[in-house]
């Protein structure tokens, strides 16, 4: 018989991977446009146009 069989465990849903606090939403703050160079332009496009895509979804 293995270890948690006829077991249950409920915990699992109240114990996250990563607290909500240290979450971010992704974006990179340190962005400067006078830094940026072609790729990063092209990158900002292409972010840009799958945003556009996913609100269009909506």
């Amino acid at each position: 018989m293995g270890r948690t069989h006829g077991q249950k465990s409920n915990n699992k849903a109240s114990l996250p991977q990563v607290p909500k606090n240290l979450k971010t939403d992704g974006q990179d703050v340190e962005y400067s446009a006078e830094l940026a160079d072609q790729a990063d332009l092209e990158a900002q496009a292409r972010a840009n146009a799958a945003n556009q895509r996913v609100k269009n979804r909506k």
